[in-house]
């Protein structure tokens, strides 16, 4: 079963700090890193790391850093008919810093994402209508992301909207046409105006949304786990107890691999639980996708955190 992601290409430059600088103030950095990224891109290449058959639908700078993306999708077996460089344009850039705690902070310019448009969508239609299930995120026009949910809903195909970054134009109505709805705590806040400080609270801001009309609502909550929000159930997904150095590109690390146990399973519960792994150790190392473990090392770490029989 294939999947697709149609979405974001960034290429990431790294620091690590144990202080944010003041205004005006020069600090030197503990450690600095190169690497490819972008939220589509990452949870592309979680899946494939764990087997999936991936295909992604983006676009590329026309400089190195577009080269360089373009070859780490190679390497990694995710499908690039249509990852297309735009001529003239530079590839799309986040700057990452991460501090002594583990949190980041990012900046990102767009470049060549804000390309993707809806008749790319038309392009890929003969494979994209052979996927399983469609991921999507906000790092690329709206209109695409609209193209795209009316695409895989003309053709029975669920859709995972990620809406990350989050956005207030995003329209609801929209999201409502998607499979799976999944923010993190600080997306679920921006997107509903509500604290999201407690379980309770997310709970409260998630129900807003169901209210709504969203379907499944899957909030990605770091240390605290994860909240799986139906009208009818509530599920709660513990966290996997790591030492963290660098949570860059777990939120999707979580959703690439909920992707890959989803499209085989269809088990909503052990995906989030895999997916919970796979972030976690994922949070262990520096780097993004070069962070994402393969399968044999998630059944390794299942498998040591297991709970033991007496």
């Amino acid at each position: 079963m294939k999947i697709g992601v149609i979405g974001s290409v960034m290429f990431d430059i790294l620091s690590y700090t144990d202080e944010m600088p003041l205004p005006g103030e020069t600090r030197e950095v503990q450690g600095f890193g190169l690497g490819c990224g972008g939220k589509g891109a990452n949870q592309a290449i979680a899946a494939a790391r764990l087997g999936a058959d991936v295909m992604m639908l983006a676009r590329v700078g026309d400089d190195m850093f577009g080269e360089k993306s373009l070859a780490n999708f190679v390497n990694y077996h995710v499908d690039t008919k249509h990852v297309l460089p735009v001529a003239g344009i530079a590839n799309g850039i986040a700057t990452v810093i991460v501090e002594s705690t583990s949190q980041n902070r990012i900046l990102i310019h767009k470049g060549a994402n804000a390309y993707v448009t809806k008749e790319d969508i038309e392009a890929a239609a003969a494979e994209l209508s052979e996927c399983s299930l469609l991921i999507l995120q906000l790092e690329i026009n709206l209109d695409a992301v609209y193209a795209a949910i009316e695409f895989a809903n003309q053709h029975n195909i669920p859709v995972l909207l990620n809406p990350a970054p989050a956005s207030s134009e995003l329209s609801l109505d929209w999201a409502c046409r998607c499979d799976f709805f999944v923010p993190n705590e600080t997306e679920l806040s921006i997107l509903t105006g509500l604290p999201v400080d407690t379980n309770e609270q997310i709970k409260v801001a998630a129900q807003t949304l169901l209210d709504r009309g969203l379907k499944n609502i899957i909030v990605t909550m770091g240390s605290r786990g994860s909240m799986w929000l139906t009208k009818e159930d509530l599920v709660v997904v513990p966290s996997y107890k790591v030492e963290a150095v660098d949570t860059t590109g777990a939120g999707d690390a979580f959703i690439g691999c909920f992707a890959d146990t989803y499209v085989k399973t269809g088990d909503v519960v052990l995906s989030m639980k895999r997916a919970s792994a796979f972030a976690a150790i994922s949070v262990t190392r520096r780097g993004t996708q070069v962070a994402y473990p393969d399968e044999a090392e998630l059944a390794a770490f299942l498998q040591a955190t297991a709970p033991k029989e007496k």
